[in-house]
């Protein structure tokens, strides 16, 4: 038995909701200091592998 990729409006669904809840976590890192830039980037990385393990499993 193949596992069946899932489609492209679900994995959209599934990186807009790893988004916003890396997102939240960014806000409060950059209102306490961090550099936006780098705060991004850890919220990009972090929703991508969200999204990679949520298509394994």
């Amino acid at each position: 038995m193949t596992p069946t990729p899932n489609n492209r409006s679900e994995v959209v669904t599934q990186l807009a909701v790893a988004s916003l809840g890396a997102g939240i976590v960014t806000t409060v890192a950059v209102a306490q200091g961090q550099n936006p830039l780098t705060a991004l980037g850890i919220t990009l990385f972090s929703a991508l592998a969200a999204v990679m393990v949520g298509q394994v499993i």
